[in-house]
This record gives C-alpha cells, structure tokens and sequence, in this order.
C-alpha cells in the first residue's frame, strides 16, 4: 500500500482529502504544520508527498519542507496543492523540486489521476533488467532501472518528472519534441510556461556540473532537442 503524506493547515480540507485517498487504497498521514510533518516525514519518507504553500504562521512554509523534503531524496514524487495560483508562485515552486504544482480548485478524479501517474512514473525503476535499460548519448547516461542520470561520469540530481523529460529528449538526437509530447512522456499536464520552467531547471543542473552544457536547445514556436555535440 502506497503511503501519502498530507501536509494542509486547514483541518476540514486536510480530512477531505485523506478520507478521499484512503478510499483509492492509500494509506494516508495528515499534517496540520511543518514541524510536525518534518518529526514524522524524517524517520520514515512517504512514498508521495502532497504540500500546500502557506502552514499556519508559515506563509511559505510548503516552500521550506519541500526543500528540506527534496535534501533527503531526488527521487520522492511532490506536489503542491494550493490556493496560490500565481505564475511566480509556480516557477518557485518547480524550481524548489516539485513534480507538480496544483491549484485547489482541482476535482478530486483530477487529483487522483495525478497522482497515479505519478505513482506510475515512479513504479518505473522496479521493473526488471532489459536490454536497453541504459540508454548513453555523448556525456550522458541514463540508467531507466535506477532512474539516475550522469553527464561525464558524474551524477545529475534529476527529480522524477525532470528525469523523464531528459529522457524523451535524449533518446532520439536532434528531433524535436514539443511541450505537448514532453507533457506525455513526463506523465504530467500542465501549462507551456511550467514545461519551460522544468526545461530551465535542468539546463542549470547540467550546467553546475559542465558550465559549456548545451545539449537541450529551444525551437522557436516548436519545442525542444537534444543536441550531440
């Protein structure tokens, strides 16, 4: 049984949405505040984590144990759910290592088929050994069993959505993808400026290891590529 954690301050949206999940077969721990959900989330990870951004006192408290949830593990599927719906909110949140970010008005079938595909995504890396569990282009390694990717031997911390995006990039050479194609082949539904978002973070990534890393290029009007260079 897949465990999720909650964390949401406002006790009747909390309680909504546990009673929800438990009823698709989750086991589920709510959390009205940081602090507790860091005692209780740091002696034993969930396996998904759902956070809103303002906890009690805390206007950017989701923001603070994202971070410190994303410190202990790359591959830990977040997502945001919040009332804040702003573009900046948005980009701080994916930039912080969120898988997704979602707004409150979301329907519960929604949400559930989010984290299914999330769940999903994930579920990946216990699939037994193949032939082409590895795929390298240049620098790059991508190990799909592990989900771990590496630029010049070293490791790339990639969240789960971000390494399935390298993943369609690199796997044809020089074809474009667009956003819609890389929505499908990351598993998650969101607007073009969020995809941008996640494409910036993982040039930085690429970039903090190799300062010359420019292998994932824009087409204009189009999408994206991945360049051998």
């Amino acid at each position: 049984m897949k465990r999720i954690a909650i964390i949401e301050d406002e006790a009747a949206i909390r309680d909504n949405y546990v009673e929800m999940l438990e009823g698709q077969g989750y086991q589920v721990q709510g959390f009205a505040d940081r602090p507790s959900a860091e005692r209780a989330l740091f002696e034993q990870l969930p396996d998904l984590a759902i956070v809103d951004i303002g906890l009690g006192n805390e206007i950017d408290g989701g923001f603070m144990l994202c971070q410190s949830l994303r410190a202990r593990s790359h591959t830990l599927p977040i997502i945001f759910l919040t009332a804040r719906d702003s573009e900046i909110d948005t980009v701080c949140g994916l930039r912080m290592g969120a898988d997704d970010y979602l707004t409150k008005d979301i329907s519960m079938a929604h949400l559930a088929a989010r984290i299914g595909a999330l769940f999903r995504r994930v579920e990946a890396q216990e699939t037994p050994p193949q032939a082409n569990e590895t795929i390298e282009q240049g620098d790059l390694e991508l190990d799909l069993k592990r989900m771990r990717a590496a630029w010049k031997n070293q490791a790339v911390d990639l969240t789960v959505t971000e390494f399935w995006m390298v993943h369609s990039l690199a796997k044809r050479p020089g074809h474009v993808k667009s956003r819609d194609e890389l929505m499908s082949d990351a598993k998650i539904y969101v607007d073009d400026s969020t995809i941008t978002s996640h494409v910036k973070r993982i040039r930085r990534k690429f970039q903090a290891i190799d300062a010359s890393f420019d292998c994932i290029n824009t087409v204009y009007g189009m999408g994206y590529r991945w360049e051998m260079k």
